[in-house]
């Protein structure tokens, strides 16, 4: 985001984001519009049968407290200004102040006169979290047709899966928005998804009554993009200064002629097909791409200052790409980037158990505030305190119960890859064996006679 758009202090949030209900004399519109549509509850005590009520607490934390100033936690996260200053609107006969007002702007309150909440975001890493938003698919409903007790009983089984159906839900907003035919969201710049592969392992497509030998003769067997970019760099001289993450920003690729030709207009940038590093040679060309710029051949993608390496994996090595497991550590955080805490803890985990990481406890103590990537947010969720905190200490300890669980799952543990090295204090080590063996009381007998070994 330019700097022009951004909130960079309290001040622009209070400008842009209200939580708070506006007086009545001076501003009797947004006063109805605050106390019709931004107004929660009411909740709690005064009505424990709400929907957002969970274990006897309101799941969206309400009622906040009263702050005089807007302020920024420690993890920037904004806590709005919400002063007591009398102002409150009446529901169901309890009266609800600044406290159970939802974030909003005035301006797009007055002009949609809707639930409209507004939330500051601060961190680059909700992009990801957006994007899965976006594309996680349209609405669902779960549809059972149930015999009405009208009906009179039949003695026929029924077929209970057949009788529930999975089906689009479309809302009334939605369908509106569909007819007038507005843009639902696009994307810019264009990004390309690069494929490659090894040497004789491009994708082949077949049926089952395909000839064998028609299938070897398709051109898109002989000619993948991935072999068209190597010949590209035979002919175009311009194309040797780039590496193939930056090609389509001067080539564009023709299907239909399966070959690169120079870009005349538009723009696009490059994405190489990500791939694990328990893919061994796959993983390893994979950064070479990133790096080799102009190859004619997989022979030339392993030279280094004039010498031929046998193997990918050892020409990484001559250009100082795996020193101290530095591949991994850009691999973590390069899969931060669009990857949910999840998947990277699992990732990391995949890491141990592939017994290629020569020093683990550098790659944690590197990549560790990646690894631990919504683990603060879980707790907070799961002990429904928003504004809980933890030290550096705890946060380390609940990411590796995390990545803990994952390798039990897989007959493994933290204690063969340098545990000892990656937990050093002596508090950690025992919350950790604490909530471990929590966690191994609740596995199926075939984990029985697993223990840990500190």
């Amino acid at each position: 985001m330019h700097s022009d758009h951004k909130l960079p202090t309290v001040d622009h949030i209070d400008a842009f984001i209200s939580s708070e209900i506006p007086d009545k004399n001076e501003d009797p519109q947004l006063y109805s519009l605050v106390s019709e549509f931004m107004i929660h509850g009411p909740c709690g005590y005064y009505n424990m049968n709400c929907p957002c009520m969970i274990d006897k607490r309101c799941s969206k934390n309400f009622p906040k407290k009263f702050c005089n100033h807007t302020t920024l936690d420690p993890n920037g996260f904004p806590m709005y200004r919400r002063r007591d200053s009398g102002n409150f609107v009446e529901k169901s006969g309890v009266k609800l102040d600044n406290r159970s007002v939802v974030a909003y702007n005035k301006t797009l309150l007055k002009k949609y006169q809707a639930h409209i909440n507004v939330e500051w975001c601060n961190q680059s890493g909700s992009i990801k979290y957006l994007f899965k938003y976006i594309n996680k698919g349209p609405d669902r409903a779960t549809v059972a047709v149930i015999q009405s007790d009208k009906e009179e009983k039949q003695d026929d089984e029924k077929d209970e899966i057949k009788q529930y159906y999975d089906c689009r839900y479309i809302s009334a907003c939605e369908a509106t928005w569909r007819i007038f035919e507005y843009d639902v969201h696009y994307r810019t710049p264009s990004v390309m998804r690069l494929p490659f592969h090894l040497p004789g392992q491009q994708q082949v497509i077949y049926g089952a009554d395909d000839d064998i030998n028609n299938v070897l003769n398709k051109p898109s067997v002989a000619s993948s993009m991935f072999l068209s970019w190597m010949k590209c760099n035979e002919i175009y001289e311009g194309a040797r200064q780039l590496s193939y993450i930056e090609f389509p920003t001067k080539f564009v690729w023709k299907l239909d002629q399966r070959r690169w030709e120079p870009r005349k207009k538009g723009f696009a940038i490059g994405r190489i097909h990500s791939v694990s590093p328990s893919l061994g040679e796959a993983y390893f060309l994979r950064i070479l791409l990133n790096k080799v710029r102009g190859p004619k051949s997989f022979e030339e993608i392993k030279t280094v200052d004039g010498q031929q390496f046998q193997t990918f994996r050892d020409a990484c090595y001559a250009l100082g790409l795996l020193d101290d497991d530095m591949e991994y550590i850009e691999a973590i955080k390069e899969a931060s980037h669009h990857g949910s805490g999840y998947y990277i803890r699992n990732l990391f985990a995949t890491m141990l158990l592939s017994n290629t990481l020569s020093r683990p406890d550098f790659v944690w103590e590197n990549a560790w505030e990646y690894l631990s990537d919504g683990i603060l947010y879980m707790q907070q969720k799961k002990l429904n305190l928003p504004g809980l905190s933890l030290t550096e200490c705890e946060i380390k300890n609940l990411t590796l119960f995390e990545i803990e669980k994952y390798l039990v799952r897989n007959n493994s543990t933290l204690a063969r890859f340098a545990g000892d090295k990656i937990m050093d204090n002596q508090n950690c080590v025992q919350a950790y064996k604490h909530n471990m063996m929590s966690f191994i009381g609740h596995m199926d007998a075939n984990l029985d006679n697993y223990s840990l070994h500190y």
